[in-house]
């Protein structure tokens, strides 16, 4: 079976037992603070299992992209090692909510299996719960009884708690669980050695291929476990292992789901795959880079296609990591010194069209993208290797480790490349720690991975001090699961607190609330949530900071609780703040359809801000918008603004009727089976949208774009002001005209006088600089005559009367060009702030390991300041300008 084949059995058969086949949600996830990417098939369904939202069908089944890149679950830097890890996966999964439980869950695992798949029955294992006293929780029997039916007693083996109890997390849905194993070793390995004491013992041909989680708990904060009013069944097969099995394979990556791009690979670098090399061969190093192409190029493109940019922060950080270690496994052992990985999303796209057809609809941006951030990192490895070269060439060569401001970084005497500086490479250059040991070995050094080690523990301490959050259980006041949001409608509602919690972080204590009905916008669609009061019957008022959405939840932030939590409250949302953010919702859709009018139908939404003060939205495009097509936009919107549009609002519409009415979709947006259309005449602007806007457009007033920037590779942002504040931006730039005017005694034409006056000041900037090249001339064979000779060093240390760097800069550069073997310390004082600059000979740097910018970090600590440079010129600046003669003593004591 190929592995479209595979995919389409598992789908069909759950169909024939009466599931819902639903789409994959995208891979990254939104309204979750708890988790960056969808790592599991049941992340989608959390809101459900926790009793938050109501199932849409009791019986559903899919297959979802999941990326995995740390924890219990994937170490990244293990992925492309072994044959079964990836980071990005499909989880094919069925649920039952409420429905059906083991007895089912059980049965049909076996014969899709057994029956469908026809796998042999002899290389199944199947664990169950064996218990946890500490818990309080006994052996899962049921389950143990149900496996007889169908399995050898010798193949159902008990599995601990580590094992088969599966958790959300800390808190959470839980329960025991049933993994179903493959031993896929040669029958001979196989009558040596039972199968059975080689499941769950990371045997890379005996791997665990379904797992069945029967959801019973609901674990608190302080660890107890509560049952829950319905039990769930939530199993996940990964989708790569199924195929590795049923296609005879021992690696997932020898199976039709790689082997179509790592042929590729092997062809562009004109290396050939070895699927069998080993740790220690020649063409392991090329095999294990090949795969890691093949998967990391997975998970970069479709994270990019759902809407998340590489960037330097949380998730975006997380897909520049992954998309950096292919590009340094490229770089390092293919030898593409060129973009390469980019070239596979075309592949993949292919691929997976007709499966996840978001990534095939945007394969040429999500190509751009992935090219950008190729050609920005390749630069950024070169100067890491530059750094490791320049630093490791003047320790090798230095006379004394005491001329180095930067001893510390280095164990020169034993050729130590210090943990410290290593961690910086990786941290700083994305270096793994396998290319700096591989940079030391070739020249003799070594590395301390103590050090290095220690380095990075210490950054994942600060990461989680800064991020700790301490998160109370919900204390619930009313059983009330539907949660009414009134605020399309309303700004002021009627409602009682439902449950509540307390939340640390930072040392901060706040609230969390949750009512059952709201008129308060959580954030969500770039949209920001609202703010405003609760306000109770004994006149006490509890203000709301922040409104935000977790698994369907609306979660109202405050700083602290009412006297009287049970009684009836009126929430009002700020009315002046909910309307300005109206105009600006309102004004970014009328934007996008402008900008698809004058820009091209290319253009897509990559991500937005929407609040009371301004908008920012960030779209896809590869050139900078120019002025002339930034009007064009801005008077489209504003006569749209004029032309005073009534809103059209439709809820409830069902997904594939919107689709099919030419709404427009954001890429990365997860869509329930009803959708809400927000309309701004429907031949111009037609959204699927969550957010609240204004009612016509004219109550926007105005629109003005004040910014226009580039973001990522092929994403542009712009940055628009409405209404007051749109106003008052063009009262203060018309003030701002108006001064200039007056400064220029109201010249015809301001533009031109403005022009004048630039070219005066360049011709007079000219003129100073010849006079400042003229002074440092004579300055220069003066200095050259004051030249000591100490040793073979020509050792110059003076002060100057110069009055910029550039030109004590030049000063020194010209007389390197005239005095041989030549140390020089200049020191000047611009304005009250001291300047030190340092320049040495190359043959001096070689041969005596001097080194400028140690020298001269060492030099401002005399004028309390820093600085740092190159070994041959450096400079340096600081606060105490008197320290400017200690500056030059003790420069003497570095030529020796």
């Amino acid at each position: 079976m190929t592995a479209t084949e595979i995919r389409q059995a598992f789908l069909g058969f759950f169909v024939s037992k009466g599931h819902t086949i639903v789409p994959s949600a995208p891979i990254v996830i939104k309204n979750d603070p708890t988790l960056m990417f969808t790592n599991a098939g049941m992340n989608q369904f959390k809101d459900i299992f926790l009793g938050e939202a109501a199932p849409k069908a009791p019986r559903v089944a899919d297959t979802q992209r999941c990326l995995r890149v740390s924890g219990k679950h994937n170490d990244l830097e293990e992925v492309g090692i072994d044959t079964y890890h990836h980071t990005m996966f499909e989880m094919l999964g069925n649920w039952s909510f409420g429905d059906y439980f083991k007895k089912e869950a059980i049965a049909w695992s076996w014969e899709l299996l057994t029956e469908v798949y026809k796998l042999p029955k002899d290389r199944l294992y199947v664990t169950y719960f064996e218990g946890d006293e500490k818990e309080g929780l006994e052996a899962d029997t049921e389950t143990y009884e149900l496996w007889k039916q169908y399995v050898a007693e010798d193949h159902i083996l008990r599995g601990n708690k580590k094992d088969n109890f599966w958790e959300m997390g800390e808190t959470g849905p839980c329960g025991p669980c049933s993994e179903i194993h493959f031993d896929s070793r040669p029958d001979n390995e196989r009558a040596e050695v039972s199968g059975a004491i080689l499941v769950n013992a990371d045997h890379d041909q005996v791997i665990e291929i379904w797992n069945d989680v029967f959801m019973q708990f609901n674990r608190l904060k302080g660890g107890v476990l509560q049952p829950l009013p319905n039990k769930h069944v939530d199993t996940g097969m990964g989708f790569e292992r199924l195929v590795r099995v049923l296609q005879g394979k021992t690696s997932n990556y020898d199976t039709d789901v790689f082997q179509p791009m790592i042929q590729f690979i092997a062809e562009k670098s004109g290396k050939k795959y070895n699927s069998a090399a080993k740790p220690g061969d020649t063409d392991w190093n090329d095999a294990v880079a090949m795969r890691v192409l093949a998967d990391h190029i997975r998970a970069i493109s479709f994270a990019i296609a759902d809407g998340q940019l590489p960037s330097n922060n949380k998730a975006g950080y997380v897909i520049r990591r992954i998309l950096r270690r292919a590009v340094r496994y490229s770089y390092q052992y293919l030898e593409f010194k060129e973009p390469f990985l980019n070239q596979l999303v075309p592949l993949l796209a292919d691929q997976f069209k007709g499966v996840f057809t978001n990534l095939f609809e945007q394969k040429d941006f999500v190509q751009k993208v992935v090219l950008e951030e190729e050609v920005s990192f390749l630069r950024t490895l070169a100067a890491g290797i530059k750094k490791f070269e320049e630093f490791t060439t003047y320790s090798s060569t230095s006379n004394s480790a005491m001329l180095y401001a930067e001893a510390d970084v280095f164990q020169t005497l034993r050729h130590e490349l210090k943990g410290e500086f290593a961690f910086e490479l990786s941290d700083t250059y994305g270096f793994p720690i396998d290319l700096t040991e591989l940079l030391a070995r070739e020249i003799g050094w070594t590395v301390d991975i103590d050090g290095f080690n220690q380095a990075l523990q210490e950054q994942k301490n600060r990461s989680r001090a800064a991020t700790a959050i301490d998160t109370g259980d919900w204390i619930v006041l009313k059983d009330d699961e539907s949660v009414e949001f009134t605020g399309y409608d309303e700004t002021e509602t009627i409602a009682h607190i439902v449950k509540y919690r307390k939340v640390t972080a930072k040392g901060k204590e706040q609230y969390q609330l949750v009512l059952d009905k709201t008129p308060f916008y959580a954030e969500s669609g770039g949209q920001v949530g609202d703010k405003g009061e609760l306000v109770f019957p004994d006149g006490e008022i509890i203000l709301v900071t922040d409104t935000k959405k977790e698994n369907g939840l609306i979660v109202h932030f405050t700083d602290k609780l009412p006297q009287d939590i049970d009684d009836a409250l009126t929430a009002i949302v700020d009315p002046a703040l909910r309307s300005q953010t109206n105009s600006n919702h309102s004004a970014t859709h009328l934007l996008h359809a402008a900008m698809k009018q004058v820009l091209g139908s290319h253009v897509n939404q990559k991500g937005s801000l929407v609040n009371a003060d301004y908008l920012r939205f960030d779209f896809s495009h590869f050139a900078k918008v120019t002025d002339e097509e930034l009007a064009q936009i801005e008077a489209i919107v504003n006569q749209k603004v004029r032309e005073n549009i009534p809103l059209k609002e439709e809820r409830s519409v069902l997904y594939a009727e919107a689709i099919s009415s030419g709404v427009t979709a954001l890429f990365g947006e997860k869509y329930g089976e009803y959708v809400r259309v927000i309309t701004f005449d429907d031949n111009f602007s037609k959204e699927l949208c969550g957010g609240t806007h204004v009612k016509a457009t004219g109550q926007i007033g105005f629109f003005k774009i004040i910014a226009e920037s580039a973001v990522a590779a092929g994403v542009r942002r712009i940055e628009a002001i409405t209404g007051v504040a749109a106003e008052k931006y063009i009262v203060t730039q018309n003030a701002l005209v108006n001064q200039l005017k007056e400064l220029l005694k109201n010249p015809k034409d301001l533009s031109k006088s403005i022009e004048s006056l630039l070219d005066e000041n360049a011709k007079l900037k000219k003129e100073i600089e010849k006079s400042i090249l003229e002074k440092s001339s004579g300055l220069k064979t003066e200095l050259a005559q004051k030249a000591e000779a100490i040793g073979d060093i020509n050792f110059i240390a003076q002060k100057v009367d110069l009055p910029n760097a550039d030109a004590v800069k030049n000063l020194a550069y010209q007389l390197k060009d005239i005095v041989s073997n030549l140390f020089l310390v200049l020191v000047a004082d611009f304005d009250g702030k001291p300047s030190i600059t340092v320049m040495i000979a190359e043959n001096l740097v070689k041969e005596k390991g001097l080194h400028a910018g140690n020298i001269v970090k060492e030099l401002a600590k005399e004028v309390k300041g820093g600085g740092g440079g190159q070994p041959f010129f450096a400079t340096a600046g600081g606060s105490d300008v008197s320290g400017l003669d200690n500056v030059l003593v003790k420069a003497r004591s570095f030529a020796g």
